[in-house]
């Protein structure tokens, strides 16, 4: 059955980042359906991908809306940032960066 919340890697974190876009208070819902789509392809076992994946994982999953919801969406943000720098980082962009604005 296709999952209707979206399913991939990149695809996931696409969703999850669309809704940390928006306002804190309304980014938190539906962001927890992106993350059960969330799939970890088998190059970045083992290395910092997977350890901000599971964080990010964590970070969406373990939130309770209404409570610290613009603290824990910054949290997630950076999280976000640092996770897209690790996979063009393992992909071989030595020099991935965010930079200033954004």
């Amino acid at each position: 059955m296709a999952n209707q919340f979206g399913h991939g890697f990149i695809t996931s974190i696409m969703l999850i980042a669309g809704h940390f876009a928006l306002p804190p208070d309304k980014a938190w819902y539906g962001a927890g359906d992106h993350v059960e789509g969330l799939t970890l392809p088998e190059m970045f076992r083992g290395t910092e991908v997977e350890e901000l994946t599971t964080l990010l994982r964590k970070k969406v999953i373990w939130h309770q809306p209404g409570s610290m919801d613009k603290e824990d969406a910054q949290e997630v943000v950076r999280t976000l940032n640092r996770l897209v720098i690790a996979i063009d980082r393992e992909l071989g962009i030595a020099d991935a960066e965010i930079g200033q604005f954004r």
